[in-house]
């Protein structure tokens, strides 16, 4: 077995729709060991959050982190979704309230 940290979601702007940022390949599983959003518009804007096992779809039944109000220029660090794992074809899902507000990042270990 092997253990590799690495970027799981390289910083970008979270999209206005419900869209997959990671996938966890084929033989390897992920643990999450952070998750950073920050708002960097003028206004409060919200983010949600999905950890969605293999084969399913982003959905209530694997929300994790609903409609989550960050402040204007607010950085947070989600520690909901801190040592949560991600088997083979699990993916994390995002969907932001606003487009062009907020900046997401991830890291974590990916096991082989």
């Amino acid at each position: 077995m092997t253990v590799t940290t690495t970027v799981l979601i390289a910083a970008k702007t979270a999209e206005h729709a419900q869209t997959t940022q990671y996938t966890s390949e084929n033989g390897t599983s992920a643990i999450l060991d952070k998750f950073t959003a920050t708002n960097y518009s003028g206004s409060a804007a919200t983010l949600s959050v999905n950890l969605v096992t293999t084969g399913g779809a982003a959905g209530n039944d694997n929300l994790i982190v609903k409609t989550k109000t960050l402040q204007a220029g607010e950085t947070y660090t989600f520690p909901e979704l801190i040592g949560h794992v991600l088997a083979a074809g699990g993916f994390i899902s995002t969907l932001a309230g606003t487009a062009a507000a907020i900046n997401i990042r991830a890291s974590g270990r990916v096991i082989s």
